[in-house]
């Protein structure tokens, strides 16, 4: 693909402001950025956002996603739902750069009550830049691709 990935990001009205924060900053290393919502500040519900962005990195080859609630539980959870996904909370850089070399996670999660904003900018960064090491690690995650077509041929 010409030029860098495509993110899709979301939030809901707990993660707005960082998710503001964040596609600046995206924008600004040369990302294109797909904002999935919300866009206000009024009360709304996580799972929208993250159907939005997992199910558009599951179509979208070499993309990624980005998803900010209050905690960062329930949009890992729902964005999981997804086939395909590998929705990751990450709290810190180490986390985020575990997350991609040894999980290959396609949607990094952040929970803007529990993270350090001036660390948001980093922990993007390190997960964006990471690379999945393969090796044993692959076959843990084609493990989990396994489990996944087991379970979706019975709906």
């Amino acid at each position: 693909m010409p030029g860098k990935k495509k993110i899709f990001i979301g939030s809901d009205h707990g993660g707005f402001a960082l998710k503001n924060k964040a596609i600046k900053f995206l924008e600004s290393k040369g990302y294109r950025v797909w904002d999935a919502g919300t866009y206000t500040l009024d009360s709304c519900d996580y799972p929208i956002a993250a159907f939005r962005v997992a199910r558009s990195v599951a179509i979208e080859k070499n993309s990624a996603g980005i998803l900010i609630c209050r905690s960062g539980i329930g949009s890992s959870i729902a964005a999981n739902k997804i086939p395909g996904i590998r929705a990751a909370l990450c709290f810190n850089e180490r986390a985020a750069r575990l997350s991609r070399e040894h999980n290959d996670a396609n949607i990094l999660v952040l929970g803007a009550d529990f993270i350090n904003k001036k660390a948001v900018n980093k922990i993007i960064n390190t997960w964006l830049n990471a690379k999945f090491q393969g090796g044993r690690h692959k076959r843990r995650v084609d493990q989990i691709s396994h489990i996944e077509k087991k379970v979706f041929k019975k709906f």
